[in-house]
C-alpha cells in the first residue's frame, strides 16, 4: 500500500522552516541534503554559492505513517509561489506500482519529470494532474 506525505517547497527558507517544525513535532532528520552536495545536472548552469547552500531535500518523520518533506527552489526551478508550494509525495512498494500510479495521475496533465532512476537510488517522477495538483511518485529500491 502506498504512503502519502506532504512535500513543501520554499524560496531559501526550508532549513529554517524545518528547524522550526522539528521544535514543534520533535524527532530527528534522517536526511537533509543541500544542492551543492548533488552531482552537477547535465546541460544546467552551476548554481551560485547561495543556491548551493539551499536545501535540496529534507525529511522529518511526524509519526510512524507520516513524513514531512521539503526543499528550496532554485533559479533553475523558478521561485515557489506560496500557497501553491505544496506537493503530494507518494512512496510505493514496487516500481510497477509507481509506474501505474504515475501514469494514472499524469493522464490529461503535465509530466514534469518522467519516472526514472535517480542518483539518490530511487525510481522517481513528478507531474501535475489534470486538476492542477502537483504529485511526486517515488519507489526506493
Amino acid at each position: 500500500m502506498p504512503t502519502v506525505n506532504p512535500y513543501l517547497i520554499f524560496n531559501g527558507t526550508c532549513e529554517a522552516a524545518f528547524l522550526h517544525y522539528q521544535k514543534v513535532f520533535g524527532g530527528e532528520f534522517p536526511y537533509m541534503g543541500k544542492f551543492k552536495d548533488m552531482p552537477p545536472a547535465e546541460g544546467c548552469d552551476p548554481l551560485s554559492e547561495e543556491e548551493g547552500n539551499r536545501v535540496m531535500h529534507v525529511t522529518l518523520p511526524i509519526s510512524a505513517e507520516t513524513v514531512l518533506m521539503g526543499s528550496d527552489s532554485t533559479s533553475q526551478s523558478g521561485p515557489a509561489k506560496m500557497g501553491d508550494n505544496v506537493q503530494i509525495s507518494i512512496n510505493t512498494e514496487s516500481q510497477e506500482e509507481a509506474d501505474r500510479l504515475f501514469t494514472g495521475l499524469a493522464e490529461g496533465g503535465t509530466v514534469i519529470m518522467a519516472m526514472t532512476k535517480t542518483f539518490w537510488g530511487a525510481y522517481f517522477g513528478m507531474c501535475i494532474d489534470a486538476f492542477g495538483v502537483h504529485w511526486m511518485v517515488n519507489f526506493d529500491e
